[in-house]
């Protein structure tokens, strides 16, 4: 028996080692033969890449030989990891030490969230390379941000106010930059960044390689990116492949005054856990979020009046699960890569349905199935007709009967897996108080 026990354990030990190198050879193979060396590579096995995305295994070849890039495709497709590999590959080849306060290349981002998370994805991919990068973003002290261009920078992340101010303070100095890349070129114009995209350009070599990416070509993306991109190689994942294929995608009809108790009713099914709704403005999202709450689902507002703090408890609070839902603003969730997001909610339609493609990629992430269901007033169906011949699809309308409004459906507090702390409770606890003591006397 114990002779049996051994060969079992034996046979299952050489099968876990026989699939390792079957999982290292497909990474060798794959991005051996886009190009990339073997210190990205063992990274590439260590976070557990298997094979290049599309528009990886598209990019990579191009911008190893120096080739400008037009990117179009949104998050979750890869495309950091896209112009990440192959810009820590030329830095890493050129082994050239970073000056101080010059850093070699640049990173663009229009939110603190999305620097953030390219960081955090440099970080990881260039763990063997021994190269030095930083993020710098606005809503936070400077003196770190100073000391680590001081200390001199490969690859420097940034949102473009802050870098600007740095500039300005003569703490930054952008003339050896040889790579220039613009994350989510639309969000930047539409965030009104464009005369600082423009700045910043202008501070950098005529020589450099450009790369910009953009989930939507609107023609102010188009008009920057002739003016930046040297006979680019354009790269093109379509959204359409991206929504429709990945999310089931329903739509609820439904009145702007029933909108809130349809919400919670759609939030409280076992089905839903964790969620992300969209308002299109920030007010919305806030007056969305403190219902939730009032009605015993834990949730959080996140738009761009909030500080930089506040932005980052939320997030937190929705990641561990304190908050399984998360209220936002289209802009305030761009650069948002959380997993597990089983249900996308949009409270309202946007008013650009490239927003659309946006939202609802938060998620089914990774080949993962999701859901996006679509709150529709009658007044909206110009907006839901634009979403579909967007994405040439149509979702399915779904009927939904309200319980009635004396009727108590159960107060549902995080999943099942997640209990808030005593903490969050009382100050839970406090807020309802505060808002009790400023409601008028009868």
């Amino acid at each position: 028996m114990i002779g049996q026990e051994t060969t079992g354990a034996a046979a299952a030990a050489a099968a876990a080692i026989a699939g390792k190198r079957r999982l290292t050879i497909l990474i060798e193979n794959d991005f051996e033969s886009l190009g990339v060396g073997g210190k990205l590579r063992r990274a590439l096995r260590d976070v557990g890449y298997i094979q290049p995305t599309p528009i990886q295994f598209q990019a990579i070849p191009h911008l190893l030989q120096g080739k400008d890039l037009l990117g179009i495709a949104q998050t979750g497709t890869g495309k950091t990891a896209a112009f990440a590999l192959p810009l820590l590959q030329r830095l890493d080849d050129e082994n050239s030490p970073a000056r101080p306060r010059r850093p070699r290349s640049l990173v663009l981002a229009p939110t603190r969230e999305l620097a953030l998370q390219i960081h955090e994805e440099l970080t990881s991919l260039g763990r063997y390379t021994g190269l030095r990068h930083a993020f710098i973003i606005g809503g936070v002290g400077q003196n770190p941000q100073v000391r680590a261009l001081a200390q001199g920078l490969d690859v420097l992340v940034a949102t473009p106010g802050r870098l600007l101010d740095l500039a300005a303070q003569r703490h930054l100095d952008l003339s050896e930059v040889s790579v220039l890349v613009l994350d989510e070129a639309d969000r930047l114009l539409d965030m009104g960044f464009v005369r600082d995209v423009k700045r910043i350009v202008a501070q950098t070599p005529e020589t450099r390689q450009s790369l910009l990416f953009s989930a939507t070509m609107p023609q102010e993306v188009v008009t920057l990116a002739r003016e930046i991109l040297d006979d680019p190689i354009r790269v093109d994942v379509s959204p359409r492949q991206i929504t429709v294929k990945e999310i089931d995608q329903r739509v609820v009809m439904v009145g702007n005054g029933d909108k809130q108790r349809m919400l919670e009713h759609l939030l409280r099914d076992d089905e839903v856990s964790r969620a992300i709704v969209f308002t299109r403005t920030k007010h919305g999202a806030n007056k969305v979020a403190r219902k939730l709450e009032g009605a015993g689902i834990g949730a959080e507002a996140i738009h761009g009046n909030k500080s930089q703090n506040a932005r980052q408890r939320a997030l937190r609070n929705f990641k561990t699960g304190d908050a399984w839902v998360l209220v936002a603003t289209d802009i305030a969730a761009r650069g948002i890569d959380i997993d597990a997001v089983s249900h996308v909610f949009n409270y309202e339609l946007p008013h650009e349905p490239e927003s659309y493609v946006h939202r609802i990629g938060r998620t089914g992430r990774a080949g993962a199935t999701g859901a996006a269901w679509s709150l529709v007033d009658p007044s909206e169906r110009n907006r839901l007709l634009a979403v579909e011949r967007l994405i040439r699809f149509s979702p399915e309308e779904m009927a939904v009967e309200l319980p009635p409004r004396d009727s108590a459906e159960p107060r549902r507090r995080p999943s099942r897996d997640f209990v808030r702390s005593p903490r969050d409770q009382r100050s839970g606890t406090r807020r309802r108080e505060r808002r009790r003591r400023r409601q008028p006397a009868a």
